[in-house]
């Protein structure tokens, strides 16, 4: 062998103590590029439920609104156990008195413990709202999901009567429908039910056309999946936002209505009190007491305010993310 031939033949190809070749090494990954990947591989997923609440907390107002909200009906709850005196006991020596050690908030008219019948009424009027959104949710969901997905006439003849309801004034379409059923509070409940029931069924039906159009709806569609799953499965899962945000406002809304329908004599009746019947009879006395009529009144805007402040915080956490990161 030539000596020269082999002199560049090693010189060529190099060889390391190792054996390899360093033309046969894997470049090294400089060690600030491997931490930065580890630490990305380290770092949490968001899930939906954490960006939720990240999104909702980060709202100050939404949280203290739904604070007190969750308050109001935890006192709903255990009314029983923090009354002080039963809310239909009468004591007529002790009529329209005012605040005192045994009766805390006064009495009403006919010696009634205020106290115990504001907490007594705000039970029946967020029992009586509930009795309304969820009549809303049972006649607007459907309606809203079928005139949506089929289209067609039937959309037409459904959204046509949903607009025959809307042409009527909410409170003068309930107060008809009370006086067909008869006055009382779940009658009440259930005629602003009705009354309400078109807004769900456009909301819903609006969200469904938009849904139809995903590629996963076209797929389950493709390959012979019913409509009934397909809605099931594929629709009304994603239309439950917009669905939660209008159920809150509806809540305060049907309050209001109550205690208009409770004013007028057709909501709830005698012994019960919801916080609407309570200021129909005090305002007879509002001359003699002010307590009487003042404190349903507030409660009842501090609950419908409350739920209004809860549905837009929940409508903002709920939306699509923003530029500022909300």
């Amino acid at each position: 062998m030539d000596p020269a031939k082999a002199t560049t033949d090693q010189s060529a190809d190099p060889v390391t103590p190792d054996g390899v070749s360093p033309d046969d090494r894997t470049p090294e990954t400089p060690v600030h590029e491997t931490r930065s990947e580890a630490e990305a591989l380290a770092t949490p997923v968001e899930t939906g439920w954490s960006r939720f609440g990240r999104r909702f907390r980060s709202q100050g107002t939404a949280v203290a609104a739904a604070g007190f909200l969750a308050f109001m009906v935890l006192v709903s709850i255990f009314a029983p156990f923090i009354m002080t005196h039963p809310p239909n006991e009468a004591n007529l020596l002790a009529a329209l008195s005012g605040p005192s050690a045994e009766h805390w908030l006064g009495t009403d008219d006919l010696g009634r413990d205020i106290f115990s019948r504001l907490i007594y009424a705000g039970r029946l009027s967020l029992q009586g709202a509930g009795i309304a959104v969820v009549v809303a949710l049972v006649l607007g969901v459907p309606a809203g999901l079928v005139a949506g997905y089929s289209g067609g006439w039937l959309d037409t003849v459904i959204m046509r009567i949903v607009d025959g309801v809307m042409v009527f004034p909410s409170l003068i379409l309930a107060i008809a429908i009370v006086g067909i059923m008869g006055p009382g509070l779940t009658n009440a409940m259930i005629a602003i039910g009705i009354t309400y029931f078109p807004y769900f069924a456009r909301i819903v039906r609006g969200s469904t056309l938009t849904i139809k159009e995903e590629v996963y709806v076209h797929a389950a569609r493709s390959i012979g999946a019913p409509s009934r799953m397909i809605l099931r499965r594929h629709i009304l899962p994603n239309i439950l936002s917009p669905l939660i945000v209008q159920s809150t406002l509806a809540l305060g809304l049907a309050i209001l209505s109550e205690a208009a329908l409770s004013f007028i004599g057709l909501g709830a009746q005698t012994p019960e009190a919801s916080w609407g019947s309570m200021l129909r009879r005090a305002f007879t006395f509002i001359d003699h007491s002010m307590l009487g009529i003042i404190l349903p009144g507030v409660m009842i805007m501090l609950v419908v305010l409350a739920f209004n402040l809860a549905g837009d915080g929940l409508r903002d956490a709920l939306g699509r993310e923003t530029r500022t990161g909300k």
